[in-house]
């Protein structure tokens, strides 16, 4: 991927859902931050730390308004072209404090998950790498308009697969190169030719920005 001098650079927002300073994902964000790096991407390194926020509720909103960290999320997400995010799966599904960061950004109108290009990853000692929570964590990003990537990576056996900071097997890591480049490809194609944005089609058949609940300004 390499971008025009005449054109602004890509700039990747890349984060990990996950607390553990040692954590599997946290690893594998990096990793995939490395790469964007090495193809000329500008990486916006987050952590759930600096987006931290209490439970959502709807007295809190409504008394002292969205928290500082969906706001961190929210002015983060605006200054990128794109994020990838690598989840931990947590009893077969997404973690509660990810959903629950979603919820509260999404409060926001304009809504700043609205055509953004995302790439979802996750790492776990199990077989299945995570899997399962990937396609409940890409359901509430793409009901909001997100355009997740269709090919997401999951790595099985992470404890075992990672070693110092990377993916120890050739062939699966020259697989995790190729799925973070092709992400970026395409985030990049959005963000300089137009035609892609009119073109895309989202997952549930809808033409972009279609969804009231999403878009909407807020209700007197």
């Amino acid at each position: 991927m390499v971008t025009p001098a005449s054109q602004p650079k890509l700039k990747v927002l890349v984060f990990a859902a996950s607390l553990r300073a040692d954590s599997l994902n946290r690893k594998l964000a990096t990793l995939a931050a490395k790469i964007a790096e090495q193809h000329g991407v500008i990486v916006d390194h987050a952590s759930m730390r600096e987006l931290d926020v209490p439970s959502y509720d709807g007295d809190v909103e409504s008394s002292a308004g969205i928290p500082k960290g969906a706001q961190e999320l929210k002015r983060r997400l605006t200054e990128s072209d794109a994020f990838i995010i690598a989840s931990p799966e947590y009893n077969g599904s997404m973690p509660g404090m990810l959903k629950n960061l979603i919820d509260w950004t999404s409060r926001f109108r304009p809504q700043p998950f609205d055509t953004k290009h995302g790439l979802l990853l996750s790492a776990s000692p199990s077989m299945v790498g995570g899997n399962r929570g990937l396609w409940a964590l890409r359901m509430p990003f793409e009901h909001l308009g997100a355009r997740i990537y269709p090919d997401m990576f999951s790595l099985a056996q992470a404890h075992k697969a990672l070693v110092e900071g990377d993916i120890a097997d050739a062939a699966l890591r020259a697989r995790f190169e190729k799925t973070v480049q092709a992400f970026l490809s395409l985030a990049e194609a959005a963000k300089h030719y137009p035609c892609m944005k009119r073109a895309w089609v989202e997952f549930l058949g809808e033409p972009p920005s279609a969804g009231a609940d999403r878009v909407d300004p807020v209700s007197p």
